[in-house]
């Protein structure tokens, strides 16, 4: 059975009514990540940074708690970026294809969290994705983009380099927020990564 792929977006705004009801499912939670939720969803939290190893749930919690606002705000969308191969700095033409081709086996982190997440017998995944609530973005490709009324999750970013980091986090608008995923631990980038540098600067 093949699987409904999130929208390779270059910044739309689309706001459509969905008919199946929003319901978010998961795991029981630890008091920890309950504390992590709860930031994540407070209206002030503007950006934060997950860092932590491999199964600590980085991207678990941040896609949880993007699906928990858009559950509360059907004006909010949620946009993964993510690396389109081992380091963003090369060009997606090494994957052939166009770029939903290229940048799809990219998505899997997404697209298991979403199944987790999401009940398995509606249509509520499909809606999202066919509505353009839940979209992708290299990070090639950020530039010149402006990002309102979305939930940002930028995925595996011990890969971005600084200058990366600093065009992402510019990106944010009104309404919106941004999650910071990375393992410091796992860069492929041969030591270019901005994540660490970025972290150190707000914590």
């Amino acid at each position: 059975m093949s699987r409904k792929k999130p929208q390779i977006t270059d910044n739309i705004e689309l706001t459509n009514p969905l008919k199946t009801k929003f319901v978010v499912r998961g795991k029981k939670l630890t008091e920890k990540q309950k504390r992590f939720l709860d930031l994540c969803t407070n209206e002030k939290t503007r950006v934060v940074f997950v860092s932590g190893p491999a199964g600590s749930t980085k991207t678990y919690m941040a896609v949880m708690a993007a699906l928990r606002s858009l559950q509360k705000d059907e004006g909010l969308d949620l946009m993964y970026v993510r690396t389109a191969i081992e380091s963003a700095e090369k060009g997606l033409g090494a994957l052939p294809g166009t770029l939903e081709d290229k940048f799809n086996p990219y998505m899997a982190p997404l697209e298991d969290k979403l199944e987790e997440l999401l009940p398995p017998t509606n249509s509520l995944k499909s809606e999202l994705i066919d509505s353009g609530r839940v979209q992708a973005m290299p990070i090639n490709f950020l530039r010149g983009a402006s990002w309102n009324n979305k939930i940002v999750i930028a995925d595996e970013s011990q890969n971005f380099s600084f200058k990366e980091l600093v065009t992402l986090i510019t990106r944010i608008g009104d309404n919106s927020k941004l999650f910071i995923c990375g393992d410091p631990m796992q860069s492929d980038i041969n030591g270019r990564s901005g994540f660490k540098p970025m972290f150190d600067l707000f914590n």
